[in-house]
């Protein structure tokens, strides 16, 4: 279980002076649950995964994972990140089963229990490629079996298949889903693609522009596995976006200066439309 109470972050700026990226978060995240973040461009999504991470460490509040406190990276949770991060001079066997070598696994017995992650991502004929031989869809598949290898309790997913063309990513949306449901590791996913969280998730939560709140839960009800011609998926789609408009609007008018409004029907059919990356 992930339990963030309070939780707010402000930023020095090397120009001086400093901005607050994070205002009083407070979610739970219970085990086994797909939760994903989602929100406009700079609204601190990614800042609330490296906060869970470990990786910074917040202004205000506290975070705890199954009760303790975090106060940096551990075991118990692994990030695959938007790069794939994959060593070019390690083959896929050896990439997934590098976290397993550093752990002082033997050899075999660690080439065992990375090729059942890799058989897991349907890799298995590519075991032996090395990075600049695979597609990047395949790369994303690798990075997620390295993940999977440490058999962590969390995994923190920071748009890990924002890079990828649209057929690659549904591709990859049902693999994900089919390996949590297999798993049901606990997943915080950030993501600026509606139709992705939607899919995908449990929970949605919609955050507000910076400082970044929590502005609004949806729980995504559909029967699993999802088929994206799901009309419930469809009609979360459209309240989800009718909770970004606002939203949206205060990025444009940050950004141009200009009193910009958006009109709700203006978005129809863009639900799967980039809404910009994270902090």
């Amino acid at each position: 279980m992930i339990e963030i109470k309070g939780v707010s972050k402000t930023f020095n700026q090397r120009i001086g002076g400093n901005y607050k990226a994070l205002d009083d978060i407070t979610l739970t995240i219970n085990k086994g649950e797909f939760v994903s973040l989602l929100g406009p461009s700079g609204c601190g999504k990614s800042t609330v995964l490296n906060l869970v991470a470990g990786f910074d460490t917040q202004t205000e509040g506290t975070i705890q994972v199954n009760g303790k406190k975090v106060t940096g990276a551990g075991a118990d949770r692994v990030v695959v990140f938007q790069e794939h991060g994959l060593f070019p001079w390690l083959t896929v066997l050896d990439n997934v089963a590098f976290g397993l070598k550093q752990k002082g696994i033997a050899k075999k017995e660690r080439h065992e229990m990375a090729m059942e992650q890799i058989k897991s991502v349907h890799l298995s004929r590519f075991a032996d490629r090395y990075p600049h031989e695979l597609s990047g869809g395949m790369k994303q598949r690798a990075a997620i079996a390295r993940a999977l290898a440490m058999d962590p309790e969390i995994l923190l997913m920071d748009e890990p298949f924002a890079a990828l063309d649209e057929q690659t990513r549904l591709i990859l949306h049902k693999e994900l889903e089919e390996i949590w449901m297999r798993t049901r590791k606990t997943i915080l996913f950030i993501t600026h693609n509606i139709r992705e969280a939607v899919i995908l998730s449990d929970r949605v939560l919609v955050m507000s522009t910076r400082p970044g709140t929590i502005k609004k839960e949806f729980a995504v009800k559909a029967a699993r596995p999802r088929e994206s011609s799901d009309s419930v998926l469809h009609h979360m789609e459209a309240l989800i976006m009718d909770a970004l408009a606002d939203e949206l609007e205060k990025v444009v008018r940050e950004e141009t200066g200009d009193e910009y409004s958006i009109k709700k029907n203006d978005f129809s059919g863009t639900a799967s439309d980039s809404l910009g990356g994270g902090i």
